[in-house]
């Protein structure tokens, strides 16, 4: 089955994923649609106008898609393809083409989305930030949807954490937006991949941007909204994770803040109210057992939950349940600042040890195991 096919079905825009996936079982193959005849097409339910669209491409623009696609670590993944994730193609009108910059094993990987407010807080985005650094030590890879603010900080912290991370983008996968997050869009092509059913050369359009979401929702087992007004986009991904069978979880915020109403509004609607990286866990390891027929996915790891690591059950121990500073802990593990920074932090978010003023920390009552 030709990948010029394909390409060709995906630059006729004004064709749905509903009516490709018709038409693929209509004609049966991607190479019988685009050889067979206007009124067989018509016959199939196509209008005039949609029919020829899809039989006559703009022939530069198919030979630039051509030209991104064969270039290196470029990939098309449509859905009869057995490198598509299973996750996304068990999602009701999934996407039947995918152009993947990177890795497309990284769509396989058990996946949890991070999304929020484009305006979002300093306190928002480093939430984001440290809850992707320790899920994606567990394990998963993070997905978003490389906006400003709570997904761009979902990023960087999977990548700061030498983690997986999957950037789904609303335009072509050749465009990034906004262009402020270049940089990061090449760190993520390094490890892990940016992924659109837009064709290349696809510019940023509105109307694009609730189709990435339904994407973000499909490709993961649950979505973890941090920071969201009342109109904001992540509710969007939030409903499709809903309507997917997913989980959704939300951490609460202040109730004067425009950006925690809608984080509230979810809680308040059934999502998993969430403090600390072994909420989200929890809730995935069943979700990610019920829906393991339809993913080959690796489960997700206790890396981060258990402390297996001798450093890890020194710092516990060296803690005993009176306040510390890091300083006096870095003396008793001979551990570094920075070292213990990140092993402190991962320590909070899973609600085993806690931040006093002044710089110190504190085991709390079972923080043992």
């Amino acid at each position: 089955m030709s990948c010029e096919a394909w390409l060709q079905i995906s630059l006729a825009t004004a064709i749905g994923p509903a009516t490709v996936s018709r038409l693929l079982k209509y004609f049966g193959s991607a190479d019988a649609i685009v050889g067979t005849t206007q009124a067989q097409l018509m016959d199939a339910g196509l209008c005039s106008d949609a029919a020829a669209a899809l039989l006559n491409p703009d022939k530069v623009h198919l030979q630039e898609a051509g030209e991104w696609l064969r270039t290196e670590g470029h990939h098309l993944l449509h859905s009869q393809d057995p490198r598509y994730p299973p996750l996304l193609r068990a999602a009701d009108k999934s996407a039947p083409i995918l152009f993947v910059a990177g890795d497309p094993a990284a769509l396989l990987m058990p996946q949890l989305a991070i999304v929020g407010s484009r305006n979002a807080t300093a306190s928002g985005r480093a939430n984001a930030r440290e809850f992707a650094a320790c899920l994606a030590q567990a394990g998963l890879t993070i997905t978003s949807g490389l906006a400003a603010g709570i997904d761009a900080a979902a990023h960087t912290g999977a990548l700061d954490a030498d983690g997986s991370t999957v950037a789904v983008l609303g335009t072509g996968p050749d465009i990034i937006y906004p262009a402020s997050n270049i940089h990061l869009a090449e760190r993520i092509h390094n490890a892990g991949a940016l992924v659109s059913e837009f064709p290349p050369g696809m510019p940023v359009r509105r109307e694009h941007f609730p189709r990435r979401n339904r994407i973000i929702s499909g490709l993961s087992l649950g979505v973890l909204v941090i920071e969201a007004g009342m109109r904001s986009g992540s509710l969007i991904t939030a409903r499709y994770a809903g309507e997917f069978g997913r989980e959704v979880f939300a951490v609460p915020g202040s109730i004067h803040s425009p950006v925690s109403k809608g984080c509230h509004r979810l809680i308040r609607q059934g999502a998993k109210l969430v403090e600390n990286s072994t909420d989200v866990i929890e809730e995935l390891d069943a979700i990610a057992g019920a829906l393991s027929a339809t993913s080959p996915a690796p489960a997700i790891t206790r890396q981060a939950t258990d402390h297996a690591d001798p450093d890890y059950a020194k710092l516990l121990c060296s803690m005993g349940h009176e306040a510390v500073d890091i300083q006096t802990l870095a003396a008793d593990c001979g551990l570094t600042i920075g070292e213990l920074s990140s092993m402190l932090l991962i320590l909070e978010l899973e609600g085993r040890v806690e931040s006093l003023p002044g710089g110190r920390f504190q085991k709390l009552l079972g923080g043992t195991r």
